[in-house]
C-alpha cells in the first residue's frame, strides 16, 4: 500500500443514508463524489433511482450519473474503466475519490478486478434473445445450469442479462466462466482505501426508512415518470433500466400486470428484498469498516475515521 493515492467508499443498502453522509464529507474534506450505483448511470430516471436534484447535484457534483440511454446496457467492465479514469482525474488535482452507493457487483469488481472474458457476439446475443423469447428465460437458466452450473446457481431464473452473458461466453469458449477467471491474474487495485459500509443494527428501521422513500417516489411523479419514459424511448420489460426496483413495478402496472391499488406494497416489498441482497453482499465482502447508520453520532463518528485516514502516511 506504500505510496498508492487514497480512495474512500462509502457503501450500504438502499435508504441506509449514503448520499446524505457523502455530501457531509464532502463539506469536511478535499474529495469528489463518484456515483456507484447501476440505475443512476441512466438518463431521464431520476425520481425512481433516487438521484440527486439539479440544486444538489450543483453543490455536489457526482461523476457517473446520466450517461447512458435508458435503451442501452452497462456493464461492471465499463464501470471499471470509467470509475478508474475519473478516480485518476481527481487524484491528479490532488483530490481524493469518495465513491458511493450500493450496487455492490460494480464495489467488487474494480477492487478484485475483473477476467478477460470474450467480447460480446452480436449473433450469439441474437440467438439467445430468441430461444429466450421462445422458451423464457426460466428455460434459458436450466440450460445454463447443464453447461455453467456455478453460474447458474449465482442466478435468478429471470436474471435475462447475467443468463445471457454467461451463456454467451460458454458458447465462444466452451467452457465455463469459473474456469476462465481461475486462469488469470488481476491487476491490483491501485489506491489504498477506506471501505465503510452502513448496517443497520434494526432492520425494522430500514424497511420504515424504504416505506417512506417509496412514498415520496410516487408523490413526486414516479409513475409520470415511467410513462414519459416510454413515450421517450424504445424501451422493453427487460431492459436494465426497467428492470430497476420501483419502474419495474410501474412497467408491470401500466402494463395490466398487477392492479394499481398494489404498486405501493409490491414496490416497498420489491425494494426490501432489494436492501436484503445488498445486505448479504456487504456480510460477503471483506476489509470493510462496518458503521451502524442508526447512530446519531454516526458522522462525527466516520469523520475521525476519515481524517485519521487521510493524515496516516502509508
Amino acid at each position: 500500500m506504500s505510496g498508492l493515492p487514497p480512495a474512500i467508499f462509502i457503501l450500504g443498502p438502499t435508504a441506509s443514508g449514503k448520499t446524505a453522509l457523502a455530501m457531509q464529507l464532502a463539506d469536511q474534506f478535499p474529495v469528489e463524489l463518484i456515483s456507484i450505483d447501476s440505475a443512476q448511470v441512466f438518463r431521464d430516471m431520476n425520481i425512481g433511482t433516487a438521484k440527486p436534484d439539479a440544486e444538489t447535484l450543483a453543490k455536489y457534483p457526482h461523476h457517473l450519473i446520466d450517461l447512458i440511454s435508458p435503451e442501452e446496457r452497462y456493464s461492471a467492465a465499463q464501470f471499471c474503466a470509467d470509475a478508474l479514469r475519473v478516480m485518476a482525474e481527481i487524484t491528479a488535482r490532488g483530490r481524493v475519490p469518495l465513491l458511493v452507493g450500493g450496487t455492490m457487483l460494480y464495489y467488487k469488481a474494480l477492487i478484485e478486478g475483473l477476467a478477460d472474458l470474450p467480447k460480446a457476439d452480436a449473433d450469439i446475443r441474437a440467438q439467445i434473445d430468441a430461444e429466450a423469447a421462445m422458451h423464457g428465460w426460466p428455460h434459458m437458466h436450466a440450460e445454463l445450469a447443464k453447461l455453467d452450473p456455478d453460474s447458474a446457481a449465482r442466478l435468478k431464473p429471470n436474471d435475462a442479462q447475467r443468463i445471457q452473458r454467461a451463456l454467451e461466453v460458454v458458447r465462444l469458449t466452451g467452457r465455463p466462466m469459473a474456469d476462465i477467471y481461475a486462469e488469470q491474474t488481476r491487476t491490483p487495485f491501485p489506491y489504498r482505501k477506506l471501505a465503510i459500509a452502513l448496517m443497520p443494527t434494526d432492520r425494522a428501521w430500514l424497511h420504515e426508512r424504504i416505506a417512506l422513500r417509496f412514498d415520496r417516489m410516487l408523490a413526486h411523479g414516479l409513475v409520470e415518470e415511467t410513462r414519459a419514459l416510454r413515450a421517450k424511448y424504445a424501451l422493453r420489460a427487460d431492459l436494465p433500466s426497467m428492470r430497476s426496483v420501483g419502474y419495474r413495478q410501474v412497467w408491470e402496472m401500466l402494463e395490466g400486470e398487477i392492479p394499481s391499488q398494489e404498486l405501493r406494497d409490491r414496490g416497498i416489498f420489491a425494494t426490501r428484498q432489494f436492501a436484503k441482497r445488498q445486505i448479504t453482499w456487504l456480510n460477503s465482502l471483506p476489509n470493510l469498516a462496518l458503521f451502524d447508520c442508526m447512530n446519531p453520532a454516526l458522522a462525527e463518528t466516520i469523520n475521525s475515521n476519515v481524517n485519521s485516514f487521510l493524515h496516516t502516511v502509508p
